[in-house]
C-alpha cells in the first residue's frame, strides 16, 4: 500500500502543533523516502507571466530546488513552450491566473506579467495562501502598491521584490561601505539609468489567434490591437501598462540601492521637481525619452536622477563610490574599497546565496524575512512613479511618505491611485 504524502502546504499549516508535541517525529511521517527530499522542504511554484523574464526565473527557481506545477499566459506560445519544458500536467496551465494561483497543490506564484498585472495577480495569490515573488516595479502607481503592501500583512504571507541586486554579495558590501561612513556624510546621489523610446501613431492590426488580448489588457484602457503593444521592446513605454517607463520599471533598481545605503527603506522625499522630454502627442510610446529629477529628502539629502551609463553614485564629504548594474564598483580612493566592516559596525541581511531566486526558495522553507521585503518594494518603487508626476505636471511637488499623499495639489494626489478599468479593482 502506498503511504500517503504530507504536503508542504499542510506541513506549515499544522507545525506549530507538531512541534509542541512530546514525541520524535519519523521522517516517513513527513513525506521523507530515501533519496528523496520530505515534502515540507518541497517548494511547490506556479508561474504567472512565462515569457522571457518568467523562463528566466523558473530555470533559477528550478536550480535551487522549486517544483514548477503551474503555469498562466495569455500568449499561447509561451504557455505551451513552457509547459513542454517543465513537464507540467496541462490541466495545471491556464490562461487565467485566478485558475493557478489558488490551487492548493501551489506553495507559492512568481509574477513576470506586464507591470499593471503586477498588483491583482499578486493579492489573488495572497488571499488563496500563498507566498509571492513579484517582478518590479511593484505595480503600475503608488495605490497599487500600497495595497499589495497591506495584502502580505494582513495574509501574513512571504514577500520577496524582483529588483535583485540585494541579493548580491558586491552591491551588499557597497552599501554597508556607505551605511558605515567610508565616503562620509552622504550629501548628493546620482543615479542613471536608460531612457525612453519612440514608437510613431498607434495603428490597428488583426489579434493573434495565440494572443488572449482582452485578458493583456485587463484593467488596462481598451485599445485596438497592435503588435507593438505585446512588444518588450515598446510595452514598458506605453502609460496603459507601465505608468513611467523606466522611471520606475529601470530606475527601482537603483533607488532600492540608494535608499538600502542610505537606511531610507520605510521612507521617501519630500520634495520632487523635474522635467522631461516626451514623445511627439500621438506616438503609442508616451513615456520620458529623457528628464532630470531632483529629490530632496529629510536632512537636505539631494538625490539626482537622469538617464545615461546605468548605476548610482554616492558622493560624501570624503569621497565618492560608484556602482554599476549588477555590481561593478569604483571609488575615489583605493582604501575605501578595500575597507572591512568591522564585527561591531552595520551589517545588513546577508542570506548566503547571491540570487534572489534562491533566497526565495530558502525563505519559502525557513519563513524567514526576504532581502527585498514589501516595504522597500513600494518606496523604491515610489520614486520612479514620483518623478514622471512631477515631470508631467511641470511644477516642484511636495510629497508626505507617511500619509503617501502629496502636498495641497489635488491635481497631482489623482495619479497616486487612479482607477483601473472595470470589472478588475483593488480588493486587499
Amino acid at each position: 500500500m502506498k503511504k500517503p504524502m504530507i504536503s508542504r502546504r499542510s506541513f506549515v499549516k499544522t507545525g506549530a502543533a507538531m512541534a509542541s508535541a512530546p514525541y520524535i517525529i519519523p521522517a516517513s511521517v513527513l513525506g521523507k523516502e530515501p533519496g528523496k527530499e520530505a515534502a515540507s522542504e518541497r517548494v511547490a511554484i506556479a508561474a504567472v507571466g512565462v515569457g522571457g523574464r518568467g523562463n528566466h526565473n523558473l530555470s533559477r527557481l528550478k536550480n535551487y530546488g522549486a517544483e514548477i506545477v503551474a503555469l498562466c499566459d495569455v500568449n499561447k506560445r509561451h504557455l505551451e513552450t513552457t509547459q513542454r519544458r517543465y513537464g507540467v500536467d496541462s490541466k495545471a496551465v491556464s490562461g487565467d491566473f485566478r485558475e493557478i494561483v489558488t490551487r492548493e497543490d501551489v506553495d507559492a506564484v512568481m509574477v513576470a506579467t506586464n507591470d499593471h498585472w503586477h498588483v491583482l495577480v499578486g493579492l489573488e495569490a495572497l488571499k488563496a495562501g500563498k507566498d509571492v515573488y513579484i517582478e518590479k516595479p511593484l505595480g503600475k502607481n503608488i495605490g497599487e502598491g500600497r495595497a499589495l503592501v497591506n495584502a502580505v500583512r494582513k495574509y501574513k504571507r512571504l514577500f520577496m521584490h524582483g529588483t535583485e541586486q540585494r541579493s548580491f554579495n558586491s552591491v551588499r558590501r557597497v552599501c554597508e561601505l556607505v551605511r558605515n561612513g567610508r565616503v562620509g556624510k552622504v550629501e548628493k546621489v546620482i543615479i542613471k539609468c536608460p531612457g525612453g523610446v519612440r514608437s510613431g501613431p498607434p495603428k490597428t492590426e488583426p489579434v493573434p489567434e495565440w494572443l488572449d488580448y482582452k485578458m493583456y489588457q485587463g484593467p488596462a484602457p481598451d485599445n485596438p490591437y497592435d503588435s507593438r503593444r505585446a512588444h518588450t521592446h515598446y510595452h514598458f513605454h506605453i502609460s496603459d501598462y507601465c505608468s513611467s517607463g523606466f522611471m520606475a520599471g529601470w530606475g527601482v533598481h537603483h533607488h532600492d540601492i540608494f535608499h538600502w545605503a542610505m537606511d531610507l527603506d520605510d521612507t521617501g522625499p519630500l520634495e520632487i521637481e523635474g522635467k522631461a522630454e516626451f514623445p511627439p502627442a500621438g506616438d503609442l510610446c508616451d513615456s520620458p525619452l529623457t528628464w532630470n529629477v531632483d529629490y530632496t529628502y529629510a536632512g537636505g539629502l539631494k538625490m539626482e536622477f537622469v538617464p545615461g551609463p546605468d548605476g548610482v553614485r554616492f558622493e560624501g564629504s570624503d569621497g565618492w563610490i560608484h556602482m554599476k548594474y549588477g555590481g561593478g564598483v569604483h571609488a575615489s580612493r583605493p582604501e575605501i574599497l578595500a575597507s572591512k566592516i568591522g564585527e561591531n559596525e552595520i551589517h545588513l541581511h546577508d542570506d548566503g546565496k547571491g540570487d534572489d531566486n534562491a533566497t526565495f526558495v530558502q525563505c519559502v522553507k525557513s519563513r524567514e524575512r526576504t532581502c527585498s521585503p514589501e516595504e522597500p518594494a513600494q518606496r523604491s518603487s515610489t520614486v520612479g512613479f514620483l518623478g514622471v508626476i512631477a515631470c508631467r505636471l511641470g511644477r516642484k511637488l511636495k510629497w508626505d511618505p507617511v500619509k503617501e499623499q502629496f502636498k495641497d495639489d489635488d491635481e497631482a494626489n489623482t495619479f497616486v491611485n487612479p482607477p483601473m478599468r472595470a470589472p478588475w479593482k483593488l480588493e486587499v
